[in-house]
């Protein structure tokens, strides 16, 4: 966005950041959330913002419950919101309706589609994986190596050699599209296109890009995808997930948690599971009402805006809170561990520093909330529908002054 940065080869000023918050296409959005307004947050890839309309679709659920009992499964479509709110989330995501289903954690998703990713290839035995990839992500793949026996394992990598290590023996390669550490992010179309090529699945994690990115699975030959919904998607605390699988393995996708609620008839309660069509195979049990409804507030707030808009504001917003680190804290240690070039960058900035787990408690007592990643990481997160450019000046302003003392 060069034309709201004229100023870039001068010294930033406050001024210069007041006038991109007057000049923001998404400036109204942050009143889409309930946050106090001297708050600020830079924490939405670990937990997102509440929407102001979540406590009334909480409330409406509540009195259709108390007024409905049982009938509200049918009368107001409980049982069908996995669905429903899937088709919204694909929106989001580059996907098709009927491609995305809501519900249970990424980790559940995750062992659900790594293991069907096994049956979908059988005689490979590989989960390729980069060297390091999301802690829970890696422990899910060794639980299903566990799970198989001698039969599969996982084969961990350093980012440079994914490309090579991706051979005949190569099941699925199950990778976070966004490090959660450094925010580097990988070029989908590219790997997933490679995987195809010699007979591998691709598996994504979209925990810390959906919402921020334009995500395009199907654009990108992605075959599977896992995300999470209490990040960028502000759907509360343990809010459900969502998994994606791409059509054309529609009809031959086993995954190993047999529910009842992924049944071709449910409601016959057979002794014998057949699948139901589709996506709706991958669904487990009785979905979580109220965790899908919160879900649904924060997705159709990400639906009112334009994400190639959101992902232009992220950039700035991660560039912009770079250029000052060095401008205004070039003295007190920090070394930028996140890709410098945008296309390499997710919405989060992370710097190292020795002292980073005090600097983030000090940080949030002066009105900042970022987080700690072990063992030296202060992790900033930048949500473009609620964070002001002014945010960015005052966080670096406050980080210098908990620095210094």
């Amino acid at each position: 966005m060069p034309g709201r940065e004229a100023y870039a080869a001068n010294r930033l000023t406050r001024n210069d950041f007041r006038g991109l918050d007057a000049d923001d296409p998404l400036n109204g959005a942050r009143g889409e959330f309930d946050l106090p307004d001297e708050t600020i947050y830079l924490d939405g890839n670990s937990l997102g913002a509440m929407p102001r309309t979540a406590a009334d679709r909480l409330a409406g659920i509540a009195r259709n419950w108390r007024r409905d009992l049982n009938r509200g499964w049918s009368e107001h479509g409980w049982l069908d919101a996995p669905l429903l709110l899937g088709d919204k989330i694909a929106q989001l995501i580059g996907a098709d309706a009927g491609e995305v289903a809501a519900g249970d954690s990424t980790s559940v998703n995750l062992f659900k589609l790594l293991a069907a990713a096994l049956r979908l290839r059988p005689g490979r035995s590989t989960i390729l994986t980069e060297d390091p990839n999301f802690p829970s992500d890696l422990y899910i793949a060794r639980a299903v190596e566990r799970m198989v026996g001698g039969e599969v394992h996982v084969k961990s990598v350093p980012r440079d050699d994914l490309t090579n290590a991706i051979d005949d023996d190569t099941a699925v390669l199950m990778l976070t599209q966004a490090d959660f550490r450094t925010g580097y992010l990988h070029d989908m179309a590219a790997l997933s296109r490679i995987a195809g090529e010699r007979g591998a699945l691709s598996l994504w994690d979209l925990s810390h890009t959906a919402g921020v990115y334009p995500v395009n699975l199907n654009s990108c030959g992605a075959d599977l995808a896992v995300g999470c919904g209490y990040k960028y998607l502000n759907g509360g605390p343990g809010a459900p997930a969502y998994l994606f699988v791409a059509r054309r393995h529609h009809d031959t996708l086993e995954q190993p948690l047999a529910g009842w609620l992924g049944h071709e008839k449910p409601f016959l309660f057979e002794t014998q599971y057949r699948p139901a069509a589709g996506v709706a195979r991958t669904i487990c049990g009785t979905p979580s009402v109220f965790g899908l409804a919160t879900l649904e507030a924060g997705v159709d707030i990400q639906l009112k805006h334009d994400i190639d808009e959101i992902r232009r504001k992220s950039t700035a917003l991660t560039r912009l809170f770079m250029r000052l680190i060095d401008q205004e804290c070039a003295a007190d240690g920090f070394g930028i561990i996140t890709p410098i070039l945008d296309e390499h960058r997710g919405s989060q900035v992370s710097l190292a520093h020795p002292d980073a787990e005090q600097l983030i408690a000090g940080l949030a007592d002066h009105g900042v909330i970022g987080d700690f990643r072990a063992p030296n990481i202060l992790r900033f997160g930048f949500a473009p529908l609620y964070v002001r450019y002014t945010d960015v000046w005052e966080a670096v302003a406050r980080l210098k002054e908990a620095t210094r003392g």
